[in-house]
């Protein structure tokens, strides 16, 4: 290595001199940015231009949700049994897709929740199978000893969007309308997509070998016995499980809670979401210095407690000209906590799963965070209706940080000051016969 090339690995990473690498981080950028959009203009679209009420709001929520919950334990089998790259490709086509169809729809004046609801149902399904794939593509195309590095590099593309992403949203959002704001999001997966075919095959894309006799049932099961054996991971997914349900809840009525509690226009929420961004950026260059200082598994946990103590401030944001700032603050300590424990979190997964089992276990664990979210989901549109928007932000405020406290106490995060050695990759033929 020369002394240039070592200069730049110093300061920007080696993952950089990689084109692939490079060529992913890119489009999943593009889409984040994207992602954004859609975040604010999607329930903005239900609740100003279609007057939903807080149980459509649930509901809305809910079946993006519903895919991971109906198809989640499954997705790894098909990962593992296909070659990635394709799958993401045809995930990002297909979301973009479904997301086109809302502006025709309001361009034809057929808009309803219904419409809504299928568009996101599709792009939720879209999600689970471009997500999982592109975990593992990640993995196979930069290597378990890149992995901290890796994620940092593409939490710093989430806080890049989730910085600039909401004010811009707000801009088009009130330019074009909320439906018609969407077509950027669609068009986003397009470009994406495009990218992402110029990336050349490798020998470690083709499908792990399975069994002879596998079935799609038997390749799940060797995904749910690794996490139940692994004492770190099952903690994880029942902890997980709960939070998310938890997060649903809010996610399901916050945007109507700032539109008609708080009286903000579509382009104030977009610059006070701009404080997440922050969030995220700071946490992803200052992650491997706290995890050294404090250790990993207390990092993680808490990043827990601070995204339980942003939903309390959220809830006792009140009316009036420092609405925005409050909730601005609010948004800031949400996403820094969020980020804190998710970096950790899918390095942690990554490093202790074999190389065979890596679409199952990252599906199995998608499943098994997100299944309860539809749930909570709709828990949140219907205690909003009962209760209040207030209420039940406060409620998913008080259950995050008591699971704080109980994940503290029973789980073995506490204890942990590293992320441990990566497993080894074995045969799959010993592991799927180990799994019956």
């Amino acid at each position: 290595m020369t002394t240039q090339e070592h200069r730049f690995d110093k300061y920007f990473g080696k993952l950089w001199r990689s084109r692939d690498f490079r060529t992913l981080w890119i489009s999943l950028t593009i889409t984040h940015f994207g992602g954004q959009v859609t975040f604010l203009a999607l329930p903005l679209t239900a609740a100003l231009m279609l007057n939903a009420s807080p149980l459509e709001m649930g509901i809305l929520t809910a079946v993006e949700a519903l895919p991971y919950t109906l198809f989640g334990l499954f997705t790894g089998v098909l990962v593992d049994r296909s070659k990635k790259l394709p799958l993401i490709i045809m995930a990002d086509l297909g979301r973009g897709l479904a997301l086109l169809a809302i502006p025709i729809a309001a361009w034809l004046g057929w808009l309803s929740m219904s419409v809504l609801y299928v568009a996101g149902f599709l792009v939720g399904l879209g999600g689970i199978i471009g997500w999982a794939s592109y975990q593992v593509f990640m993995t196979e195309r930069v290597g378990r000893e890149n992995l901290v590095e890796a994620n940092s590099r593409i939490a710093l593309a989430d806080s890049s969007a989730q910085l600039i992403g909401p004010g811009l949203a707000g801009i088009f959002i009130h330019w074009l309308t909320a439906p018609f704001a969407i077509l950027l999001d669609a068009i986003a997966f397009f470009a994406s997509a495009w990218m992402l075919k110029t990336i050349k095959p490798q020998a470690s894309d083709a499908p792990r070998a399975l069994e002879k006799d596998a079935t799609v049932w038997k390749d799940a099961k060797a995904g749910l016995r690794m996490i139940w054996n692994n004492p770190v991971l099952r903690s994880l997914a029942w902890g997980l499980s709960i939070w998310q349900f938890l997060k649903h809840m809010y996610l399901a009525i916050v945007i109507l809670f700032a539109v008609r509690d708080l009286a903000l226009s579509p382009g104030t929420i977009g610059a006070v979401w701009m404080m997440g961004g922050v969030g995220f950026l700071i946490a992803s260059f200052w992650i491997q210095h706290i995890n050294r200082r404090f250790g990993v598994g207390r990092v993680m946990l808490g990043g827990v407690f601070g995204t339980g103590i942003a939903w309390l401030m959220i809830a006792w944001a009140v009316p009036g000209w420092w609405a925005a700032w409050h909730l601005g603050v609010a948004i800031f300590v949400l996403d820094l906590g969020a980020m804190l424990f998710f970096i950790n979190y899918l390095t942690l997964r990554q490093s202790v799963t074999p190389d065979h089992l890596l679409g199952r276990v990252t599906s199995t664990m998608i499943f098994l965070s997100i299944a309860g979210a539809p749930l909570g989901s709709l828990a949140g549109g219907a205690m909003a209706e009962l209760f209040g928007l207030r209420t039940t932000i406060g409620v998913a405020g008080v259950g995050t940080m008591v699971l704080g406290l109980v994940l503290t106490k029973i789980s073995p995060l506490a204890a942990m000051r590293e992320l441990p050695k990566h497993a080894p990759s074995a045969p799959a033929s010993s592991q799927e016969l180990a799994a019956e």
